[in-house]
C-alpha cells in the first residue's frame, strides 16, 4: 500500500472518529459492497431489502446517532473491483462499517484497507472459512462450507452411503467443501471415488455428469455458489439421467436457495441440502420476519439465506454502534460484539470470540411442496455448530 493512500485512510479513519464523537448527533455510514445488478443481482436486492426491514423494525438511529447505508455495485466476482470500491466508501464517503461481500474473493480483497483504517466488516455472505484469518476485523454472519458439511457427510454415512463422488466450484468455499465432506465422510466409513472441481464460470454442466454417472457413486455432493450456474447444474443431474438412476443428491442449502425453486420446478423434488436457514423454519420470529418482507415489498418470493445474513449482519453492526457510544474503533468494534448472542429469524446465534463468526443450528432440509409451492422442508437440526474449518481449511 503506498503511503498515500494509506495516509488517505488513516486520515479517513480519523475523520470518522471525530465525525461520529460523542458531542452530539451524527450521520453513522456503513459501506455495503454487493452485486446489485447482472446475474447475481437478487443477493444485492435480498441484503438491501433485509436492512430495510431491519431499520423499519429498529429505527434509524442508535442513540442520538442516524445510521445510514450506502451502496455500491459488484455485478460478478472480481476482487480489484471490490478493493476499489471499498476504498471509494472508505475515503469519499467515509463510512465507519463495511458490510455484504457476496464471493470470497471479494472480501479478501479488502483486508489490508480494513486494517490500514481500522474499521470493521461485517460479511453477509463469503463462505470461506479462512477469510476471518485474515484481519482481526472480519466478523461474519453467514455460515461456511465446513460449518454446513461436516454435519451432512455424518448424515449421508448414517443413511448407509458406501462411495459418494463430490463436485465443487474451483473456488475458496468449493474447495473448503470438498475437504470437508472428504475428511468427514470417510471418517464415519464412505468412501468419495472422485472428486470434481468445476470452473467458476461453467454454463455446461454435460461432462461433469458423465463423470458422476461413471465414477459408480451412489450420491453426489455438490456445491456451487447460489445463482445461475446452480440452477444449471441442478438442471443438467435431472435431465442427463442422474435423478433416474437413482444416484442420491446432497449438497449446502445454496444448490436450492428459495428464489430458484420455481425455476427448478419439480426436478428439485426430494433434493437434500444442510444450511442454516429455510423460508419455511418454523418459528414465531421467522413467521414475522416473512410477514413483514411480504408487507413491506409485496412479496417473500426472494427471502432466503441471504436475507438473514444482512438481517443479522444489521443487528450487528447497530450492537457495535450502540457499544462504541458511536465513536466507532475498528479493533474495539469487533472486540465488543465478540460472544455476542442473540436470537435470529433462523434460531439461536452467537459469535464465537476465536473465529468471530457465528456459531448456529444447522437443518437438514429436503424439498417438498407445501400448499403448492416448492419449499425447503426442515427434516432435523444440528444445533450449536461451529466452523470446523476456522485455521484447518487452507
Amino acid at each position: 500500500m503506498t503511503r498515500t493512500l494509506r495516509n488517505a485512510l488513516l486520515g479517513a479513519a480519523f475523520g470518522l472518529a471525530l465525525a461520529a464523537g460523542p458531542a452530539g448527533a451524527a450521520t453513522i455510514k456503513v459501506g455495503v459492497v454487493a452485486p446489485f445488478s447482472g446475474p447475481f443481482g437478487v443477493v444485492g436486492k435480498s441484503f438491501k431489502e433485509a436492512i430495510e426491514l431491519y431499520q423499519a423494525e429498529h429505527g434509524k438511529t442508535v442513540g442520538n446517532d442516524t445510521v445510514e447505508f450506502v451502496y455500491k455495485d459488484l455485478d460478478q466476482a472480481n476482487p480489484a473491483q471490490s478493493k476499489a470500491l471499498s476504498q471509494e466508501l472508505i475515503v469519499k464517503e467515509r463510512v465507519s462499517v463495511l458490510a455484504g461481500y457476496f464471493f470470497t474473493p471479494d472480501a479478501l480483497a479488502v483486508a489490508p484497507l480494513i486494517d490500514e483504517a481500522n474499521i470493521p466488516c461485517v460479511i453477509f455472505n463469503a463462505a470461506t472459512s479462512a477469510i476471518t484469518e485474515k484481519s482481526p476485523r472480519y466478523v461474519r454472519t453467514s455460515f461456511t462450507l465446513w460449518q454446513n458439511t461436516v454435519p451432512l457427510a455424518e448424515y449421508m454415512a448414517k443413511q448407509g452411503i458406501k462411495k459418494a463422488i463430490s463436485a465443487v466450484s474451483d473456488y475458496g468455499p468449493g474447495i473448503d467443501g470438498e475437504a470437508a465432506f472428504k475428511a468427514t465422510f470417510e471418517k464415519h466409513g464412505g468412501t468419495v471415488v472422485d472428486t470434481i472441481r468445476m470452473p467458476l464460470k461453467s454454463a455446461d454442466f454435460a461432462p461433469f455428469m458423465q463423470r458422476i454417472k461413471d465414477s459408480g457413486a451412489e450420491a453426489v455432493y455438490a456445491f456451487l455458489p447460489a445463482g445461475p450456474a446452480t440452477l444449471a447444474f441442478a438442471k443438467a443431474f435431472n435431465d442427463t439421467g442422474l435423478r433416474a438412476a437413482g444416484i442420491k443428491f446432497f449438497g449446502p442449502g445454496d444448490l436450492t436457495q428459495e428464489p430458484d425453486l420455481p425455476a427448478l420446478g419439480d426436478a428439485a423434488l426430494g433434493i437434500t441440502t444442510t444450511f442454516n436457514y429455510s423460508r419455511a423454519h418454523d418459528s414465531a420470529m421467522n413467521k414475522a420476519f416473512v410477514a413483514k418482507h411480504k408487507e413491506m415489498f409485496g412479496s417473500y418470493d426472494t427471502v432466503t439465506f441471504t436475507s438473514v445474513g444482512a438481517y443479522d449482519g444489521t443487528h450487528v453492526i447497530y450492537q457495535m454502534i450502540k457499544n462504541a457510544g458511536g465513536r466507532i474503533d475498528g479493533a474495539k468494534a469487533v472486540e465488543s460484539v465478540k460472544g455476542m448472542s442473540w436470537e435470529s429469524p433462523r434460531g439461536p446465534l452467537t459469535i464465537d470470540p476465536d473465529s468471530r463468526h457465528v456459531t448456529q443450528t444447522i437443518y437438514l432440509r429436503t424439498v417438498e411442496k407445501v400448499d403448492g409451492k416448492l419449499e425447503n422442508v426442515e427434516k432435523e437440526a444440528f444445533p450449536k455448530q461451529p466452523d470446523y474449518g476456522y485455521k484447518l481449511a487452507k
